[in-house]
This record gives structure tokens, C-alpha cells and sequence, in this order.
């Protein structure tokens, strides 16, 4: 019969799962340096650009640490990376946006100046 321990071993105080100390990664140590997050390209996005899309960056971007904590650093990886895409599409709407809110008014202006200077008040 095979017992999950050896009793003439003495036992594993302060060891977390599979053997391991507590604190320490089970599936081995970090592969490089946490992820940039983008918080502050998510809250640039956010307050300069677009709200919705920045809003979803600023979700993306906190997620970052707390998944690298927990030792998913694939998670991470990717949550950094949709933050960065979130922020950046943000960015290129709130960019379009403005651009084509500055064309509007060009033509509305052409539009009424240009009439009015063609009628005749006489």
C-alpha cells in the first residue's frame, strides 16, 4: 500500500502545494519582467480620445499585475497586449473623430457663408 507521504520523513511545515515554498511559483519562475501594463496610454486614451475604448484599456491595463501575482504570465501577456490594442484603437477613433467633427463645421460654415454671400439683399 502506498502511502501520499513517507512516514520516517519529517513533514513539509511551511511548503505550499507540490512541494514548493510558499510564495513561490508551481509551474517554475517567471519567464522575463512583468508586462507593461499601458495604464497611462489607457488613461490618456481615456481622457483625450475616446471613453468607451479607453475605459476597456483601463480594464486591460489592471488586470496586468494582479495575473502576473497569480503566476499566469501567458494571461498577463495577453491582457497587456489588449490593453496596448484598446488604447490604440481608442486613440485612432478619438483622432478620426475630431477630424471629421473639424470638417463638418468647415462645410456648415461654407455652406451658410456661401449662400449668404450669393443672395442679394437689394
Amino acid at each position: 500500500m502506498s502511502y501520499p507521504y513517507d512516514p520516517n520523513q519529517p513533514p513539509n511545515y511551511g511548503q505550499g502545494g507540490y512541494g514548493q515554498p510558499y510564495g513561490a511559483y508551481v509551474g517554475g519562475p517567471p519567464p522575463g519582467p512583468e508586462p507593461d501594463n499601458n495604464l497611462v496610454w489607457a488613461i490618456l486614451t481615456t481622457v483625450l480620445c475616446c471613453l468607451p475604448l479607453g475605459i476597456v484599456a483601463i480594464v486591460k491595463s489592471t488586470s496586468v499585475s494582479k495575473l502576473w501575482a497569480a503566476g499566469d504570465f501567458a494571461g498577463a501577456q495577453k491582457a497587456a497586449d489588449d490593453a496596448k490594442k484598446w488604447a490604440m484603437w481608442g486613440a485612432i477613433a478619438g483622432v478620426v473623430g475630431s477630424i471629421l467633427i473639424v470638417v463638418a463645421y468647415v462645410l456648415f460654415f461654407v455652406v451658410l457663408f456661401g449662400t449668404a454671400a450669393t443672395t442679394s439683399t437689394y
